[in-house]
């Protein structure tokens, strides 16, 4: 009897155990439980080394120490990993509350410096942005751009074409700077060429734009000017 009653003391010390474990959010043996938020994070890790081809389920799954079918209970697609990941990366915090009357265009360009410093820590998020299903941190990015609008004085009627000017301003720089290859060298020689054919481009030889490397200040002030606009409206 006291055999027994030590083995069913036993089991029961490895259920409150394993149960401890579950609750820390661990298997058995150190290794962590399968989540979403840490498949999500691990579809980030794996969108920024291996890009947009080198998401497979089944790679995902290996990651993560899992089988390819534990995914499934909680994504229901390779789809859906990718709406999750770039939302993800997009989470925002919204500067403290002021006392002072809001400043509606540091806010502003706040948020966008900061929408564009994402999408150049994790390239895949520009191209995925266009054509995925926005998620409740791109919504409330986009609310809060279009609060601080409206407090600048944007009418409601504006108001789309003043985000999406702002949208696509962010997209096309951000893809620009990210994709621009051409080392220095190939720089100063398509400036120099431009200089043997300064008749016929007179303006951008002039201004040496093969040479402007910028990309910071440009971003900064194409965006000032599309603000200024929009501050007149």
């Amino acid at each position: 009897m006291a055999g027994k009653g030590n083995g069913g003391q036993g089991k029961r010390s490895q259920r409150v155990e394993a149960l401890a474990v579950a609750e820390a959010g661990q298997k058995p043996g150190g290794e962590p439980s399968l989540s979403l938020d840490r498949i999500v994070a691990t579809a980030v890790d794996l969108l920024d080394t291996e890009g947009i081809e080198g998401l497979k389920m089944r790679r995902l799954a290996g990651r993560l120490g899992a089988g390819v079918m534990s995914l499934y209970w909680h994504v229901s697609n390779k789809e859906e990993v990718f709406d999750l990941a770039l939302d993800a990366v997009f989470a925002y915090r919204e500067a403290p509350q002021k006392t002072e009357p809001e400043d509606w265009r540091s806010d502003v360009v706040l948020m966008l410096e900061d929408w564009r410093a994402i999408m150049l820590r994790h390239p895949w998020s520009a191209s995925l942005l266009p054509r995925r299903a926005l998620g409740p941190n791109i919504l409330a990015r986009l609310e809060t751009m279009s609060r601080a609008l409206s407090g600048a004085g944007v009418a409601d009627a504006s108001m789309n074409v003043a985000i999406w000017s702002l949208w696509n301003y962010v997209l096309g720089a951000t893809v620009t700077r990210a994709s621009f290859a051409l080392s220095d060298a190939d720089q100063t020689a398509g400036q120099q060429r431009l200089s043997v054919l300064s008749e016929r481009y007179p303006t951008i030889e002039r201004t040496r734009l093969l040479l402007d490397n910028d990309w910071d200040g440009t971003f900064r002030k194409g965006l000032d000017i599309l603000l200024d606009g929009l501050s007149r409206r």
